[in-house]
This record gives structure tokens, C-alpha cells and sequence, in this order.
């Protein structure tokens, strides 16, 4: 399978974090300035492919936002480096398409007690599929996320996965004390948005809150991405 991501000329390309660019221009096959990959055959350079074990050959296609989700947790955990100990316990996921039921099974499979936020009402599928793996599902035309916030929380770790940039600075408002973040998400157009800029900054400032951002993951992470692992990021404690 190949990763999307290629090399510019920054110092963090040269040295194989592409992903971490700080050039303007960036170079993400089928995404921005590479074709992508809708053709039967391709060739591409070893350096960009991974093997696939062949029991997980009928749900390749997941491993690559697999991989920027297990990154992204991991990043949210490295936000947090400067506590002696960290141990988040609960976890929302804003959004309930592919990237955001991803991520909600990733972060149960490693303890968290997950709340998983959509529009959708029931009947729904992702609704079901949620419930049925002992997560909790919230339509945002039932329950505003502030108003989970106070029954369900504090929340810990919130991965927004929206496309929708107002969630954003909701998710900001009910982030708890010592909480991350993850932006995973990228919104377009000029969409302008009233928030408490104060109390937000002052909340974050005053509560040791963090915001961190989606990556795309390099081929080692991709690999580790493929076995599925279950393990709690690195200078981390399993969540309990």
C-alpha cells in the first residue's frame, strides 16, 4: 500500500519527515500537486509502500487514515510530556464518518470511555455500530456537546473530525483541565464565527489545556498502523 505524502525541499524533508514540512507548498499524492492512485496499475519508489499482511488485505484501504489517527493520539500524548504522569480516561470524537468511527475504536481499544458526537438520528447505522462496540453516541440535533460536556465529562482527549471549523471552538469550551485537543480536520472557505476568545484563552492558560494537529503518517507509522496495535502511545500510562 502506498502513503500519500512526498518529499519538498525543507530541512525536516531532507531528513524524512515530509510530513512535517515547513514549506508553503507541499507536495500529497491525489490531494495537492501529485496524481493519485485511481488506476489499476502504478509504480512508485519502495520507500513509499508498505506490505500489507495478507489476513488484512480486505480492509487495506483503512489503513492509511488508520495510521494518521494512531499518530495523532500519539501526538496528543507528547503535549503532555511535561506531566509526571498523565492518565487520561475519557474521550470524545467529534464527527461519525470514516476517519471519526476510526478513531473512536482506537481510542476504546486502548480504555478510554468514548463519546462519539454526529448529526445523524436514529435509525442510523454508525449509531448502532457505536453502541453495539460499548462507545456512546450523541446526535448534536439532540444534545448540544456543551450540555454532554456537563453530564458526560470532562472530557480528557477530543479528536474533532468535523470538516465544520465552529466545532472547533465548542470542543475548546468543554475540553477538561489537563485535556488535548486534536485537530484532525481541514475546513476551506471564509466562514467567520463569534466565540469567548477570553475565557477560552484564560481556560487553556490557567487549566494546562493543549491543541495539536493532524498529521499525515510516514511509512514506519504506517507499518505499525497494519498490525493493528493496541498499545498506549510511548511516555504514556495505559488509560484505567
Amino acid at each position: 500500500m502506498p502513503t500519500v505524502r512526498r518529499p519538498g525541499g525543507s530541512f525536516y524533508d531532507q531528513i524524512g519527515q515530509y510530513d512535517m514540512t515547513s514549506e508553503d507548498i507541499y507536495y500529497e499524492r491525489g490531494i495537492n500537486l501529485r496524481h493519485g492512485y485511481l488506476t489499476e496499475l502504478f509504480v512508485d519508489d519502495p520507500e513509499y509502500l508498505v506490505k500489507i499482511p495478507k489476513g488484512l488485505k480486505d480492509v487495506e484501504v483503512l489503513l492509511e487514515p488508520t495510521s494518521i489517527i494512531e499518530k495523532d493520539i500519539t501526538q496528543a500524548y507528547e503535549a503532555q510530556r511535561g506531566f509526571k504522569l498523565w492518565r487520561p480516561k475519557k474521550a470524545v470524537v467529534l464527527g461519525a464518518g470514516t476517519v471519526g468511527l476510526l478513531a473512536a475504536l482506537s481510542l476504546k481499544m486502548k480504555g478510554f470511555d468514548v463519546t462519539s458526537f454526529g448529526k445523524e438520528s436514529r435509525p442510523s447505522r454508525n449509531f448502532d455500530l457505536l453502541e453495539e462496540l460499548g462507545m456512546r453516541y450523541i446526535s448534536t440535533n439532540d444534545l448540544s456537546i456543551r450540555e454532554a460536556a456537563k453530564r458526560f465529562g470532562p472530557f480528557d482527549l477530543m479528536f474533532e473530525a468535523t470538516g465544520y471549523s465552529p466545532v472547533v471552538f465548542e470542543a475548546m469550551e468543554c475540553l477538561g483541565k489537563n485535556g488535548v485537543l486534536v485537530l484532525a480536520s481541514v475546513t476551506g472557505g471564509d466562514r467567520e464565527h463569534s466565540v469567548p476568545a477570553d475565557k477560552i484563552n484564560l481556560d487553556f492558560v490557567l487549566g494546562n489545556k493543549s491543541v495539536t494537529r493532524r498529521e499525515r503518517a510516514h511509512t514506519s507509522r504506517a507499518s505499525r498502523s497494519s498490525r493493528f496495535s493496541r498499545a498506549t502511545p510511548p511516555l504514556s500510562h495505559e488509560p484505567s
